[in-house]
């Protein structure tokens, strides 16, 4: 049995290849992968595909939805987010499906073999279609012929029925009074009727036709033939119900039977069972809709919903509220007990949230562990004691998965419109995105909490704050704006085994020439989705200035990754790309990641470590101690070293608590061959004690203020015994 063949168009290469590993995987052939317009017209040329998975935001001169409408095959869109007039111009290529971005295997699998099953169906239904327009064409050739060509007739005849009699359409004749004299056998499975009985009788006795939602009868499509002496199709929305009660979805058309004088005398009806068409597409405008795995409205019927609200909002007296939902702790379910634990979550998590919701409220999901409430109608104090007794339903639940229980909260922002207050007149994705923010107020003022957006309150401040760095930042990565520093770390206790030994700091210069330093911009940055770039920057900036500086050979540079990098697998490459192309000496490279980053993402960051130590990079974990549970995740990471964070270095030489920790961290990180560095090494005092109690590595004010790293390169590297 061949296997479908399946074209992917996406412009993305990561994304392409991965879905092509995925579809083979599940069984499918991918003859192609085109990433624009004119890859995918030659590719479905060529290949002929059976199906065509296509990203709508190409890049090109032409888009995905322009390419679906010029390639003869089926397609389904694959998209985060479109506006409503991309999706009304998607919906008019009459696509097989939508999966909203990011979507699991499952969901790709269980939408592709509905789509090639209901390609299948409308493959057979043409083809009998196009077999009973044929048979009807000799049907004519042969009464046309009659006088002269009679034993030929015969024999026409005799195929002819051959031909009805095989044709999954069912066919039934009648004379010119409407009465049945023929009834082939698909006509007599769906009717109930057999040759014999159904002759003689009226065809609104065999053909009982009944409106599938209300069960009135209709009209006969024959007899209104006959009367019209015009062809007649069924309504949109009609059953048949047979001889036995039961019913199925049909679809027909009639015509009229004329002698070679064009006297009408009979008509033919030709009709289908729809019923599993009609229950994939429901299936399928339900998955277009919907979230496969909570049964949730999806993030683009959510979005569209909101739209039609915000409209009627200009008209409607009585406010509507926003609440944007972000559950706390769930990583930590996801990382620690799987993805299977994290989806179940989800699900019993989406029960929970219907409970205190009205029937007209939307409740859907919006993406990851992010939900949506749209509550129409409903003024502010309501809905914030609809969202309270959310939060409380989900502050009771404790998700148990094996021997393990997990505590769950939630984060809430609400934004009310509509109204009549011209202050909340808003646009969707303002609305989103004020709701997004309110809800990260609501994370950032100690999680499980709920936070109300009002027009002239801080909040306001903050996100105009934050909208001005972002563009600050894209003007910063465009224009080469950004200014790599360096900061000495010093071995203590001993012999520095390095010529340069170096953290490479990130600094900003803003249009007056003044450095601006990295904590003012990089919360907007990791808002916004910016750090990805950044690192990208920091990574080709420092190799690019060590390779140039020729000061390779016996340093060792660290360089700090975000936690947005850890889920990117293409940096991996790009940082393969980047040693290879500056010849860069991987063991010359230490990276460093928070200890926050990698506790929040265990699985990939683990992985991600152990790839690029494989390479030969080192590693370090940063601001280590500042976790609840450091120790305990400590084995999951094969690192370098422990850089001890400075809250608890910096008053070491008066805290003895502190002093412990610091001791404790060296301790269990020397047991596993790890070295320690301590950060906030402010003075002498400090840096003694430090020695003393083994730390291997010391950084701060006290051993060497950071300097621009093109100025560290160009002298000469010192060698500096160890500091005591």
């Amino acid at each position: 049995m061949m296997k479908p063949k399946i074209m992917v168009v996406e412009d993305e290469a990561v994304v392409a290849l991965n879905l092509r590993l995925i579809l083979s995987r599940l069984g499918y052939d991918v003859p192609c992968v085109a990433a624009s317009y004119d890859q995918a017209l030659q590719g479905a040329r060529v290949t002929a595909p059976d199906l065509v998975l296509m990203d709508i935001n190409i890049s090109g001169h032409k888009d995905g939805i322009d390419t679906a409408a010029a390639i003869n095959a089926p397609v389904i869109y694959l998209t985060a987010y479109a506006e409503q007039g991309t999706l009304d111009r998607a919906k008019a290529t009459g696509p097989y499906g939508y999966l909203l971005k990011p979507f699991s295997e499952r969901e790709l699998h269980a939408t592709l073999q509905m789509a090639l099953e209901r390609r299948r169906i409308e493959k057979e239904l043409h083809q009998s279609r196009e077999s009973l327009a044929a048979a009807y064409a000799e049907i004519q050739t042969a009464k046309d012929q009659l006088e002269t060509h009679a034993t030929e007739l015969f024999h026409q005849k005799e195929r002819l029925l051959v031909t009805l009699n095989a044709i999954g359409d069912g066919v039934i004749t009648t004379d010119d009074r409407g009465l049945v004299n023929f009834i082939n056998p698909a006509a007599t499975e769906m009717t109930g009727w057999s040759q014999a009985d159904a002759c003689g009788q009226p065809s609104t006795t065999v053909m009982d036709l009944r409106d599938a939602e209300t069960g009135a009868h209709l009209a006969s499509p024959l007899e209104a033939a006959l009367m019209t002496g015009k062809s007649v199709g069924l309504s949109a929305n009609c059953a048949l119900m047979d001889r036995s009660g039961g019913n199925r979805l049909v679809e027909d058309s009639v015509a009229l039977i004329r002698d070679r004088d064009a006297k009408v005398i009979g008509a033919v009806m030709v009709f289908h069972d729809v019923s599993v068409a009609r229950q994939l597409a429901a299936e399928m405008t339900y998955q277009a809709t919907h979230d496969s795995l909570t049964g949730l409205f999806n993030r683009l019927e959510f979005e569209r919903r909101l739209g039609k609200a915000i409209a009627a909002a200009e008209t409607d007296p009585r406010p509507s509220v926003l609440a944007y939902l972000d559950l706390d702790q769930f990583k930590i379910i996801n990382d620690i007990c799987g993805h299977a634990a994290g989806d179940e979550t989800l699900r019993q998590v989406a029960k929970l949230l219907r409970g205190p919701l009205r029937s007209s409220d939307c409740l859907a999901r919006l993406g990851g562990d992010e939900f949506g409430v749209l509550l129409e109608g409903c003024p502010l104090d309501a809905a914030t004691r609809v969202v309270e007794a959310m939060k409380k339903q989900i502050n009771d639940f404790h998700f148990v998965w094996g021997d393990r229980v997990f505590p769950i909260g939630v984060s809430v922002g609400l934004v009310s419109f509509g109204g009549g207050d011209e202050r909340l007149t808003l646009e969707l994705n303002e609305i989103l995105r004020l709701a997004d923010s309110a809800c990260y107020t609501a994370k950032e003022a100690g999680r499980n909490g709920i936070h109300t957006y009002e027009p002239d309150d801080a909040l306001l401040t903050k996100i105009h704050d934050e909208m001005d760095w972002y563009g600050r930042i894209h003007r910063a990565l465009q224009d080469d704006s950004f200014v790599l520093y360096a900061q000495p770390i010093v071995a203590l206790g001993q012999t520095e085994p390095f010529g340069r030994h170096v953290e490479i700091l990130l600094r900003l210069r803003d249009t007056g020439g003044k450095i601006v330093p990295p904590m003012a911009f990089l919360p907007a940055a990791e808002r916004y989705g910016l750090m990805r770039n950044i690192d990208r920057w920091v990574i080709r900036t420092a190799f690019a200035a060590i390779a140039e500086s020729g000061q390779l050979e016996g340093s060792l540079f660290a360089i700090n990754l975000s936690g947005c990098s850890l889920n990117d697998e293409s940096i991996l490459r790009f940082i393969d790309h980047q040693l290879d192309f500056w010849q860069i000496r991987p063991e010359a490279i230490c990276f460093e990641i928070t200890e926050t980053s990698a506790i929040s993402n265990m699985l990939t960051a683990s992985a991600f470590i152990a790839m690029l130590r494989a390479r030969g990079c080192r590693f370090a974990l940063d601001d280590f101690g500042s976790g609840m549970a450091s120790f305990a995740y400590l084995k999951h990471f094969q690192v370098d070293y422990l850089k001890i964070d400075g809250s608890f270095v910096k008053d070491m030489v008066n805290n003895p608590v502190d002093a412990a920790m610091v001791q404790a961290i060296n301790g269990i990180g020397h047991v596993m061959g790890i070295q320690t560095i301590a950060e906030y090494v402010e003075n002498d005092d400090i840096s003694r004690l430090l020695a003393a109690v083994g730390i291997d590595y010391g950084q701060g004010y006290g051993l060497g203020r950071p300097v621009p790293l093109e100025a560290l390169l160009t002298s000469p590297p010192v060698a500096t015994l160890a500091h005591m």
